[in-house]
């Protein structure tokens, strides 16, 4: 395994991960604040994820500094594809999974920013003060990929391959980790957060799990997460012992006739409760009801409604990662 030296400080812009390798890091992966990388050499250059409105996008585009030929996109949710348009507009070719190509335009920036500008008098508008104002969603035309996969795909960078693996459903129905083998380097996407509660809006727990689990046994020694700082095999890891901890209460709580909307109020993070945002817990908690046979699930604006009360009651402040 590839082992870092040291790990780039987590702190706004482009850092340096190895020889082909950069990440553009936004502190503090507060909600809608993702990670992008990138892989560059010679002439190539190849992005990973975009960011969530055209500005955001832009200054990542400046960093680089170089033209980017091809973007991957490692999942469907806008903080990592809505700024897209910009790369196509000077030709770059979108990359992403089949699904994520479907999915893409399922909600469109009008309507989230609709969401984050809830009146103040309500829990969302509470939940998501400041948040409306930190992204501009004007002007952004959704660009799905237009190279598609289904399981896996390897892009050559100037000799350089990044190997593609579909490994959703987990956090969507199209997730996709890019790994670079010179630089021991896996772009994870938002299969892995790091410090911060995980977001879980579709697939399932076992194959979420088993995602972690391949990331840890891959050739390489820096992880990029979707959100948080840059870290090491050891991060995975910690993540699927988080989703088997909460399993695990939540499996107790069923057994004991618990409803989900109690259990999802209740459940306490236990050793990650430090964690930032760990009023996600109730979209885990939500997930494995469903796992266990109840129901189909909650619908998302519900579903953002109870980790708002369950934020509000625990008195966190906003300050962790989507």
């Amino acid at each position: 395994m590839t082992v870092p030296t040291a790990l780039p400080p987590y702190a706004e812009g482009l850092h340096r991960l190895g020889a082909v390798t950069s990440t553009y890091l936004q502190p503090d992966g507060g909600f809608g604040l993702s990670n992008a990388g990138v892989v560059a050499r010679g002439d190539d250059t190849l992005l990973v994820d975009t960011f969530f409105d055209l500005a955001h996008t832009r200054r990542l585009l400046d960093a680089i500094g170089r033209p980017v030929r091809r973007c991957v996109n490692t999942h469907d949710n806008g903080d990592h594809c809505w700024g897209n348009q910009l790369l196509a507009q000077e030709g770059a070719e979108l990359i992403g999974h089949r699904h994520c190509a479907e999915d893409m335009t399922k909600i469109s920036p009008a309507v989230l920013g609709a969401l984050l500008r809830m009146p103040p008098d309500t829990v969302l508008g509470r939940y998501f003060a400041g948040a409306g104002d930190r992204f501009d969603f004007d002007g952004i035309e959704v660009t799905p990929p237009t190279t598609v996969f289904d399981d896996e795909l390897t892009l050559d960078v100037e000799g350089v391959a990044v190997h593609l693996v579909h490994v959703g459903p987990a956090h969507t129905r199209s997730d996709v980790i890019a790994h670079v083998p010179a630089d021991g380097v896996v772009f994870c996407g938002d299969i892995l957060f790091r410090l911060c509660t995980p977001l879980g809006w579709e697939g399932d727990t076992d194959t979420w799990i088993a995602a972690l689990e391949l990331i840890a046994t891959l050739d390489a020694g820096t992880l990029v997460p979707g959100h948080g700082p840059v870290c090491t095999p050891a991060a995975a890891l910690e993540m699927r012992d988080y989703f088997e901890y909460v399993r695990a209460e939540a499996r107790s709580a069923y057994e004991r006739g618990v409803t989900l909307a109690d259990a999802a109020a209740s459940i306490d993070p236990g050793p990650y409760a430090a964690w930032a945002e760990s009023e996600r817990v109730v979209s885990i908690v939500a997930r494995n009801y469903r796992e266990f046979g109840a129901g189909d699930g909650v619908d998302p604006v519900t579903m953002l409604t109870w980790m708002a009360q369950r934020w509000e009651a625990d008195s966190h402040p906003r300050d962790g990662a989507d």
